[in-house]
């Protein structure tokens, strides 16, 4: 079995919006992270790349690395180009809701930050980064109805594609939530993989519409980064969904919308294994 640290950040910042915080990381750490990817002696990819290789039964390299960001903070402007600078591609999965410009949705289900603007994404393309669909609104979509569903991962892809003029092939289930019925949706919309969370290591036996990542906390250590790039100190997937887990998707899906809005914090919720924003 081949290990693959899918690595998720959010804000690369100093100063983070509040409820972003526990899950940003600072501008010197972040370089520091970088510097340790590059030297880990791992191939970086984006999503899209670990998919087709999975898809078509394409041998991974013997380390491979994927380095992803959720949302689309406006710091991921000055993130994109330390990434660059030492030849690693990233996946940014973005919330087109979220976006400055004519997009913006008066029903999003995240706080107020800083965030990208529509203008902003064809130039980042030049910095080797894989545009991938995050939803319009943010919403827990394994508590939604169907059509309701279907209509948050079908949009956000044809706005991203309107906007780049590229195919997007990539999704990720804000705050690591699906159920089978959500990943038969991602499917059926065209999307050739999808991004979990799991706060596990990938595999080259991972589910390719479930994928597990690694959350980078403000509390995470370079100690810790460090393990995770040599394939240690983590679980690997897939694995048996944990009890506590299928306990708090059903409390969810009982409330509906009303169980969470926004980021889920508390370390000793349920959510923290699936985490994620």
């Amino acid at each position: 079995m081949i290990i693959v640290p899918i690595l998720l950040y959010h804000s690369v910042s100093a100063d983070p919006a509040g409820w972003i915080a526990p899950f940003a990381v600072d501008p010197p750490t972040f370089a520091r992270h970088v510097e340790l990817m590059a030297a880990s002696g791992r191939t970086p990819m984006t999503a899209a790349s670990l998919t087709d290789a999975l898809r078509e039964g394409r041998a991974l390299p013997a380390r491979p690395l994927v380095v992803t960001f959720d949302d689309g903070f406006a710091d991921f402007a000055d993130a994109a180009p330390v990434l660059a600078a030492r030849h690693i591609p990233c996946t940014l999965y973005v919330t087109t809701g979220a976006l400055r410009g004519p997009h913006l949705s008066d029903r999003l289900c995240l706080p107020p930050a800083r965030m990208l603007a529509w203008s902003q994404l064809a130039e980042l393309t030049g910095y080797d980064i894989e545009i991938a669909a995050h939803t319009h609104t943010h919403p827990q979509l394994d508590t939604l109805r169907e059509q309701a569903a279907a209509a948050e991962i079908h949009r956000c892809k044809d706005l991203l594609e309107d906007a780049t003029g590229q195919q997007i092939r990539s999704f990720a289930y804000p705050h690591g939530f699906h159920s089978p019925r959500v990943r038969r949706q991602a499917r059926a919309a065209g999307y050739t993989g999808a991004a979990a969370v799991g706060d596990s290591f990938s595999s080259d036996a991972d589910d390719r519409f479930a994928l597990a990542r690694l959350t980078v906390r403000s509390t995470t250590t370079i100690d810790e980064l460090t393990a995770w790039l040599s394939g240690r100190d983590a679980h690997i997937a897939p694995r048996p969904e944990a009890w506590r887990t299928k306990l708090w998707r059903t409390y969810r899906r009982l409330r509906g919308p009303r169980s969470t809005r926004g980021v889920i914090t508390l370390p000793d919720q349920p959510s923290r294994s699936p985490g994620g924003i």
